[in-house]
């Protein structure tokens, strides 16, 4: 199963009725979403670290086969240079080493006020980072990262030391209207170029969706195209659907499967899909 497909999270409300049957209880949630994707972003660990006893207890409700991609905390990542940061970002990899198998690649997401002039502190930073143990990935939000010549000595780095590079599309969000019926839709995702690179042998997509199916149509049949190009050599994939308002992004994922298997792409059938056609157990007269 190299494609994986989740949300950001797995604790959504909203989600409440649609993904997860109605009467859930929060607790049950983490449970229920990895019996319906295959993966999920930890975007909560990037704002507070979780004790191993908490981490534990994910893994403990996680299907074979379901990985879980830790986003490294903020308080990292996100004051100044990188490099005083490398023994608390070691510290963090040992927490999540919790989740044992379910341990999915570790991305570092940068701020926009992170340069191409710290690339020197990047580098010290990845080398630090036991790579061959621990896949780790890396999303710059600054906007000369995506210029020659730093494009290419970003691309070139992670290449050379085996590291991911995300992804982030975040034009379906800025196309559409800047409201859907009576709710703004505030994309709170940087508007930089996509540019879909690959660095090494896995590929971390964070898809920003529009809660109009129409407006993603375009950008999801292009991504089609990508996924089923890179599956075929031998690239693994974790494809994360987001949506600035956040219900939508369960059936925008479901969507974005359904246009994969139209077109034939080697991809697993989504274990949603299965849940949903269980038979109805037939009354007894």
């Amino acid at each position: 199963m190299n494609f994986l497909i989740g949300c950001a999270v797995w604790g959504h409300k909203s989600w409440v009725g649609e993904l997860y049957p109605k009467g859930s209880k929060p607790t049950e949630f983490l449970q229920l979403y990895s019996k319906r994707f295959t993966t999920v972003e930890g975007n909560t660990t990037f704002y507070a670290v979780p004790n191993q006893e908490t981490v534990a207890n994910w893994a403990s409700q996680m299907p074979p086969g379901f990985e879980c991609c830790p986003k490294l905390p903020r308080q990292l990542t996100h004051n100044g240079l990188l490099k005083p940061s490398i023994p608390g970002a070691l510290e963090f990899l040992q927490q999540m080493r919790v989740l044992g198998e379910h341990l999915g690649p570790i991305f570092a997401q940068l701020p926009p006020s992170y340069e191409p002039a710290s690339l020197e502190d990047l580098t010290a930073f990845l080398n630090a980072w036991p790579r061959s143990e621990a896949p780790l990935a890396v999303e710059v939000r600054h906007a000369d990262w995506f210029k020659e010549p730093h494009a290419s000595h970003l691309n070139t780095l992670l290449q050379e030391l085996g590291v991911g590079r995300v992804i982030l599309d975040t034009r379906p969000a800025y196309s559409g209207s800047a409201s859907y019926g009576q709710q703004p839709v505030d994309p709170r995702k940087p508007k930089v170029p996509m540019q879909p690179v690959i660095t090494t042998s896995f590929s971390l997509v964070r898809f920003i969706s529009h809660p109009d199916q129409a407006v993603n149509q375009p950008f999801m049949e292009e991504w089609v195209k990508l996924v089923d190009q890179w599956l075929r050599l031998g690239q693994r994939i974790y494809f994360f659907m987001h949506c600035p308002i956040e219900k939508y992004s369960p059936g925008n994922a479901r969507h974005f499967q359904q246009l994969l298997e139209q077109h034939n792409v080697p991809v697993s059938p989504l274990l949603w899909n299965s849940i949903d056609e269980l038979p109805t157990q037939l009354s007894l007269f």
